[in-house]
């Protein structure tokens, strides 16, 4: 069983007086921290680019760059970073000003040690349930945008990424297609077996979609046993090229569970825009130009691919089979 490692948090210490340096520093490095020192705020904001601290105790008297203005440019980073003053002004007004600046602390000069790493403890620790929150966030988004059961996109987040890869292709003059699949005769799977063997068929589908589409291509889950992926940067013959790798590997596959076996064909229908444009098109419209296609599929005898080529402004979907020569 792999063993996680335990990190050893870094804490920046950011004082023009030597003697303070000394002090925090091996009080600190006494508790197994890993420490840097700086004695200067510009100086200081150079090393929390590089170094990427975990905790900064700053000092607010300091030659140049005071402590207040380099806590000011430590809020412009992207990365949050816990900042603690560590400062001899110790009335309530500067206390409360550097708090109001955005400091997550404040510590008056002169400090007692078991203080100050009760205090440096308990910045550490806010900074881990903050982390542990964030890696918690993250998870959740992922639940909510993901289909469970396939592992494809759901379509709650589909329309948001689509909108941003057509907004990408009309910028550059490029293609961006959707590409809409139904499974053939999906019913009898459930009215032959169970649901339990639906679902594994759907699931089996969602892993063979990821395996063939693009790391920068979309996959996505539009409901039931429909499917809708987005391929970037692709003309319609490269689609045609895809729809004909994606049905031949459901066609060739058994889906078998141990309790049920089923050999299952697809029907596909996609929409690519015109890379030459002048305006550029709705999301929602090339989905439907897509779910047209499909259906132009499934009319036509299902097992086969149709398509509209926005570039070229047919009002009927162009049908190809699934060995032609590509």
């Amino acid at each position: 069983m792999a063993v996680e490692l335990v990190k050893t948090p870094k804490i920046l210490i950011v004082d023009d007086d030597p003697a303070a340096l000394k002090i925090i520093k091996k009080t600190l490095e006494l508790q197994a921290y890993e420490v840097q020192t700086e004695d200067s705020g510009s100086a200081a904001l150079g090393r929390i680019k590089s170094w990427e601290p975990d905790l900064v105790l700053l000092d607010i008297n300091m030659p140049g760059i005071d402590g207040l203005e380099t806590l000011k440019e430590i809020r412009k980073l992207p990365k949050y970073v816990s900042t603690v003053f560590v400062s001899g002004k110790s009335n309530t007004d500067d206390i409360i000003k550097g708090l109001d600046e955005g400091a997550d602390g404040y510590i008056c000069k002169p400090f007692n040690v078991l203080e100050l790493l009760a205090r440096v403890k308990s910045q550490l620790r806010i900074n881990s349930l903050q982390d542990d929150l964030e890696v918690a966030n993250k998870k959740l988004q992922a639940l909510v945008n993901i289909d469970d059961l396939t592992g494809l996109y759901n379509m709650r987040s589909l329309y948001s990424k689509l909108e941003n890869e057509m907004a990408r292709a009309f910028r550059y003059n490029r293609s961006v297609s959707v590409v809409m699949m139904d499974m053939d005769h999906f019913k009898s799977v459930n009215d032959t077996n169970d649901h339990l063997f639906g679902s594994y068929v759907l699931s089996e589908v969602g892993k063979l979609i990821n395996k063939h589409i693009r790391k920068i291509d979309i996959g996505a889950r539009y409901g039931g046993d429909e499917f809708l992926m987005v391929l970037t940067e692709t003309d319609a013959k490269g689609v045609i090229s895809f729809c004909r790798r994606l049905s031949n590997a459901i066609r060739k596959d058994k889906f078998d569970n141990g309790s049920a076996s089923m050999s299952l064909t697809c029907s596909l229908g996609f929409a690519t825009t015109d890379p030459n444009a002048t305006e550029i098109m709705d999301a929602k419209e090339l989905v439907r130009q897509a779910d047209n296609a499909l259906y132009a599929a499934k009319a036509g005898g299902r097992n086969c691919i149709c398509y509209f080529d926005l570039a070229k402004e047919s009002e009927e979907a162009t049908k190809v089979g699934l060995e032609e020569a590509s």
